[in-house]
């Protein structure tokens, strides 16, 4: 079997990716080990991985058409975000009003969004293999052959990466990656909470680690939202070893009640945290997209918005490519990808990787610093509304897909 392309991951990064490549006189090949199938919505209960989706990224998914699919099955606006340090008294209000916007983002599930997202993978013409596995990867000629778990295999010019963190395309192509332990663990479950969340994201900085609440859309009358909480390896065995009863009412402490009690947590899920970053995101006729090419700590859920900025860059400038008649598997091609879009991961990672230093160190000097410098920017204006423009995902050099 022969294609143009192969996508090696159909999660959402790379289902976003085979969606803005259909129709375009590609040939594009979806490889995923899962069934591919779409599950049927019945409401109910939260996956517990969710994602705080960007302006930027609802444009893109809207561009696919896959975000009327979110919005019938369940997506929470928030316009508001309050962060505050526990151990001091510095705090920061964020609100998409100041500039003139209804919200900030959308809290979604990460089934949700992918379940979109095959919808209309299987409606269009693209070539969807399921059930199948990545085990040999290897150049042949100036192209690539993938051999399958089944035996298969299959030929292409160009494969893309887009198999997660644990990346098998990055793994048997022998790219080299920098990363490091955070020395943390995500727990993460969905809570019902005695108050109603507000449309607001809060998180707290905690002396174990950053506490994020994110608003979800309950049925009515109950006030749910999905929890990030960050602690040391040895907190989190302690307390995903709590019962039910007692893991609330230490969360309800941790988070200061600010929705009141914490009355019911879903089954919980920890998750080591752990940065990587590829050194190169492409090489001839290679190119890796989203966790396969970097990824970096939850304290502000921009991890999938920066997958979907991946996808829209790389989706125009193999287009543009194809429309002059240049391979797609050089690497000046793909190239031009990685010069757009590693300058602004590499500057979130160091963002996210700051903030989890200076709000994790107990030195009197930069918990002063924290304090004064949440303080400082809460009344600047200017200030805030820049912070909520990049959150957004509407600063900076913005493919196509992601305009207004």
């Amino acid at each position: 079997m022969q294609a143009d392309l192969i996508i090696v991951g159909a999660g959402m990064v790379g289902s976003a990716l085979a969606l803005a490549l259909q129709n375009k006189g590609l040939d594009v090949l979806l490889l995923d080990g899962s069934s591919l199938e779409v599950s049927p919505f019945q409401g109910g209960g939260f996956e517990p991985r969710v994602s705080a989706l960007s302006m930027a990224s609802q444009r893109i998914l809207e561009r696919l058409g896959a975000w009327q699919g979110i919005e019938a099955r369940r997506a929470c606006p928030y316009s508001e975000m309050q962060v505050w340090d526990g151990s001091g008294t510095g705090q920061i209000h964020f609100s998409a009003s100041s500039v003139h916007a209804d919200a900030l983002g959308h809290i979604v599930e990460n089934r949700v969004v992918q379940d979109a997202l095959l919808e209309r993978l299987h409606e269009s013409s693209i070539g969807l293999l399921a059930n199948s596995r990545l085990e040999h990867l290897r150049h042949s000629g100036d192209g690539w052959l993938l051999t399958l778990n089944d035996g298969r295999e299959l030929r292409t010019k160009l494969v893309i990466a887009a198999d997660g963190a644990n990346s098998a395309v990055r793994r048997l192509a022998g790219c080299e990656t920098r990363e490091w332990d955070y020395l943390h663990h995500a727990i993460v479950t969905s809570v019902r909470c005695d108050k109603p969340h507000q449309a607001t994201a809060w998180q707290r900085f905690t002396d174990h680690g950053p506490l994020a609440f994110l608003p979800l859309q309950g049925a009515a009358g109950e006030h749910w939202c999905s929890i990030v909480w960050s602690v040391t390896p040895e907190e989190s065995e302690r307390l995903m070893a709590l019962d039910d009863s007692a893991f609330c009412a230490e969360l309800s402490e941790a988070f200061e009640y600010r929705l009141g009690d914490v009355q019911h947590a879903d089954a919980r899920l920890c998750i080591p945290l752990r940065q990587r970053h590829a050194k190169r995101y492409v090489e001839p006729g290679l190119a890796l997209i989203g966790d396969a090419a970097h990824t970096i700590h939850p304290l502000a859920g921009q991890g999938v918005n920066l997958g979907f900025l991946d996808v829209a860059v790389l989706a125009e400038v193999l287009l543009h490519a194809a429309e002059r008649g240049e391979a797609l598997n050089d690497v000046k091609v793909l190239s031009r990808f990685e010069r757009r879009r590693m300058p602004h991961n590499l500057a979130m990672m160091a963002a996210m990787e700051g903030f989890e230093r200076l709000f994790q160190s107990d030195q009197l000097p930069l918990r002063w610093l924290r304090n004064t410098g949440l303080k400082w920017v809460d009344e600047m204006p200017q200030a805030k509304a820049m912070f909520v423009r990049q959150a957004l995902g509407l600063s900076g050099d913005l493919p196509d897909l992601a305009r207004a």
